[in-house]
């Protein structure tokens, strides 16, 4: 038995803004993938009922393990056509049938740990076809955009970029972590950080204030927005922008750059082209099954722009994976020898500090009240010092 408040929403990047702790999710998100799977994770729903089959086979989708590890029903539902659910319903799914305000809504089927490992195995027999058909589309979008990529220029933003190195983060899968994971990086070389769309907030979660955020805007906060001294809006290459409206009705200053590809693809090229000496990026897409989350079919701009760059580019992707600091006890027994050592010494050779042990071991003795042989031993040391 399930039951609570649900908060619905088609794009599960919009319902986590506003979803709180202990509320259910009701997506529209086929093939549900590790990001936004976690991110619900991270609002600790009580659990996800999906309107789109979470897996559906056509790839190895990890986002159902992601819920289930969190211990978070997941649920793939067929909702009546007579019915939709809306912010604040209050529902109950119990044996397959979901009700609302008792009456029967539709019916799903509880994603299960078995029924994963089911459809993945038929997801990883379609790997081969669908890796074919992946890079052929990737080499056919690439002979047609290769020009733009490689004769597209940046425009002027008055920062300047040359021989710096430049942070780009980007919300993928991870991408927290391995934040983290370079912050000594951050902290001591102290790069420009380019934010792309949602890796603003992360930035800012994490104490750093980004410099400049790039995107189309559909993921990044307001507040994030309003912090940034410098917005560039991603424009389709015939100048059409989607979040362009979006920053005017904040009031906002902003360069327009119109390109294909993706946002964080133009990250890139905006710190290439100004003459930065390293791009070290975090969170970014760059395999299949990235670009398959992300609804695309094909890598072309992100091949070219890796193409271009070259050895300045510094993927620090899955780098908190890489190595994991650990803290042996024979360290802690190593630093209690370096500290005790050099105090012992001193205690030995000052006067002052004798007299304070002195009055220690004396007022240890006169507390606990030491009998027979342990105050004869304390005797022995206060004659000894």
């Amino acid at each position: 038995m399930i039951r609570g408040r649900v908060v619905v929403d088609k794009r599960t990047k919009d319902l986590v803004k506003r979803i709180k702790a202990n509320q259910i999710a009701i997506i529209n998100h086929q093939d549900i993938d590790h990001l936004a799977s976690q991110s619900l994770v991270e609002k600790q729903v009580k659990a996800v009922f999906n309107l789109a089959p979470s897996i559906s086979g056509r790839y190895p989708n990890n986002g159902p393990f992601v819920l289930l590890e969190a211990g978070i029903p997941l649920i793939d539902i067929e909702l009546r056509e007579d019915f939709a659910l809306e912010d604040g319903d209050y529902i109950s799914f119990e044996a397959g049938i979901l009700y609302c305000q008792d009456k029967e809504i539709g019916r799903g089927q509880e994603i299960t740990r078995e029924l994963i490992e089911l459809r993945m195995a038929k997801a990883r027999a379609n790997m081969e076809d669908l890796l074919s058909k992946f890079i052929d589309n990737t080499l056919q979008y690439a002979q047609r955009e290769k020009r733009l990529i490689f004769d597209l220029t940046a425009p002027e933003i008055g920062v300047n970029f040359k021989g710096k190195h430049v942070l780009i983060v980007v919300r993928g899968a991870n991408y927290k972590a391995d934040l983290m994971a370079i912050k000594s990086y951050i902290k001591e070389v102290k790069p420009i950080i380019i934010a792309v769309d949602g890796g603003a907030d992360a930035c800012l979660e994490n104490g750093y204030q980004p410099d400049i955020i790039i995107g189309d805007m559909d993921s990044v906060s307001d507040y994030a927005l309003k912090k940034s001294s410098l917005i560039i809006v991603h424009a389709y290459p015939d100048g059409r922008a989607p979040g362009l409206e979006r920053i005017e009705n904040l009031g906002l200053n902003y360069t327009l750059f119109p390109a294909p590809g993706t946002s964080e693809d133009i990250a890139m090229i905006l710190a290439y082209d100004k003459g930065a000496d390293l791009i070290v990026a975090v969170g970014t897409h760059s395999n299949m099954i990235d670009f398959l989350e992300k609804g695309r079919s094909g890598m072309a701009s992100t091949f070219l722009v890796r193409l271009k760059l070259g050895d300045k580019l510094v993927d620090a992707k899955g780098v908190s994976k890489l190595y994991q600091s650990k803290i042996y006890y024979y360290y802690w027994f190593q630093i209690l020898i370096a500290i005790l050592l050099p105090l012992g010494l001193i205690g030995f050779f000052s006067p002052s500090i004798k007299h304070i042990l002195q009055l220690l071991a004396l007022r240890i003795k006169l507390i606990f009240k030491l009998p027979g042989a342990f105050s004869h031993l304390f005797q022995e040391y206060l004659n000894y010092l």
